[in-house]
């Protein structure tokens, strides 16, 4: 059957790409109450997922999206109605991070569960080795069919990103309707994430009866697209990605219910993450793969489970997107190897379901990013953030070598805009200890190799917005 997919795939893809043509209709969802036919489960439904043999697995990473501009995480503007209802019958982890905010290196964590020190991909060039176990080749030899579709050209097969799935494409850009704005001016991509659905709807229906993972990464929030109806919040920048929330959450809505009409939604669990969010000038910094404040690194992940929890679980507790295979494959009753950076949030989740004290107490978390990831002949310019509680140790390396640290404590300060690094030194220290320590580590697979990039490639890079030189 696989065989017989990875054949008719691109032209069942193609087709029906033709020969449909998304109208504004699109994203005339109902709300899960009205579809989500889910029945409601337990904690000990958690506990026997891993008994299951039926179980699919759907991993959706909306590209730069902030945690709290969405409501579920405190938002007071109505940008997220989709993702808020599903949140609440699933879990939803309230301290998360990314441990980067540029995708490629952001994404190449995610997937290995190794912070980017341990990865090596830091630089626009950086490939995953072929040593390095992806989860797409582990759900494959455990008899999953796996699906990569993908928009954003940091996650491409030519970065290694492809290994262990059986189809790993991006969908064919269409014509974007006239009712569309994308705000973006750098940005000159063709076609919205509705491509994304389809092709991945299409896959769906001819999958058969094997169990499937697919992994779908939207960009339409990353580059700012939104139509009338989710014009809702205003003109500024800012104002603009708020917009484009609520365009790329009717999206999600839509896929839920498609999933809900196909009889899937009660057989699959759902993992709903980001690679980084956005900054706008909270520090005098816009955009994002520049520093790793807290702006740019606290995502979003929410876990949505084959039936419904009433009410849904808020986990406390730190986590990290390098914890979010290992919690996966506990519950899907898949052992791996020991020595990622990540563990599995399973304890935590079934601690906050039952009302409890999750019995791990919050660890250490770090981002990193190369500042001069971009810059072919530059050398490295690191920063670092080491997250420890409330506190947020931020060292950045200036031009020239010499280092700024900050230190950020949010227990009075949500937003982290005042500096203590000079009134708690005791805590500054032992970051900075425990900074050093991380750039200690090295990728378990030695250097990560780097591959030549020619102009038409860095070109259409350089199109998602970035400046590559």
């Amino acid at each position: 059957m696989t065989k017989l997919i990875d054949m008719r795939w691109p032209w069942l893809v193609a087709a029906a790409l033709l020969l449909l043509v998304f109208v504004s209709t699109f994203f005339e969802v109902r709300f899960p109450g009205d579809w989500d036919t889910r029945p409601v489960g337990t904690v000990e439904d958690i506990t026997a997922l891993a008994e299951r043999g039926d179980l699919n697995v759907l991993m959706l990473t909306i590209d730069t999206l902030r945690a709290e501009r969405l409501g579920v995480y405190g938002y007071e503007r109505d940008t997220s109605p989709h993702l808020d209802s599903l949140a609440a019958s699933g879990v939803r982890f309230e301290r998360h991070l990314s441990q980067s905010s540029w995708t490629k290196a952001s994404m190449a964590s995610l997937w290995t569960g190794f912070y980017p020190s341990r990865t090596g991909i830091t630089r626009y060039d950086g490939v995953l080795p072929e040593d390095a176990l992806m989860p797409a080749e582990v759900l494959r030899d455990a008899g999953f069919q796996t699906v990569g579709l993908w928009r954003n050209g940091w996650v491409s097969p030519t970065f290694g990103f492809d290994q262990g799935f059986d189809v790993y494409q991006r969908p064919i850009g269409t014509t974007l309707p006239a009712n569309l704005r994308r705000e973006n001016p750098t940005l000159s991509e063709r076609g919205t994430d509705e491509s994304l659905v389809e092709a991945g709807l299409e896959f769906l229906r001819v999958s058969g009866d094997r169990p499937w993972f697919l992994y779908m990464h939207m960009m339409d929030l990353h580059e700012y697209v939104y139509d009338a109806d989710s014009a809702l919040f205003g003109s500024k920048s800012s104002d603009l990605y708020d917009n484009s929330i609520r365009w790329t959450d009717g999206t999600v809505g839509f896929l839920m219910e498609k999933l809900a009409e196909m009889g899937q939604l009660d057989r699959t669990l759902i993992a709903i993450v980001s690679d980084h969010g956005e900054a706008f000038l909270e520090r005098g910094i816009e955009g994002h793969a520049r520093r790793v404040y807290r702006e740019t690194t606290e995502v979003p992940f929410l876990l949505l489970f084959p039936f419904r929890l009433e009410p849904g679980v808020v986990v406390k507790t730190r986590s990290q997107n390098v914890d979010v295979w290992p919690t996966l494959f506990e519950l899907l009753g898949i052992e791996t190897s020991e020595g990622s950076d990540g563990r599995s949030l399973v304890p935590d989740i079934l601690a906050s379901a039952r009302g409890e004290e999750p019995a791990a107490e919050d660890r250490i978390a770090f981002a990193a990013l190369d500042q001069n990831w971009a810059k072919r002949d530059a050398s490295a310019l690191p920063t670092v953030a080491v997250v420890d509680g409330p506190h947020r140790y931020i060292r950045v390396q200036n031009e020239g070598g010499d280092l700024q640290e900050q230190l950020f404590d949010a227990t009075d300060d949500a937003r982290e805009v005042r500096d203590w690094a000079a009134t708690d030194p005791a805590t500054l220290e032992r970051l900075r200890a425990i900074a050093d320590e991380y750039y200690q580590r090295k990728p378990d697979w030695g250097e990560s190799p780097t591959r030549e990039i020619d102009e038409l490639e860095l070109n259409l890079l350089r199109a998602l917005g970035y400046k590559i030189e």
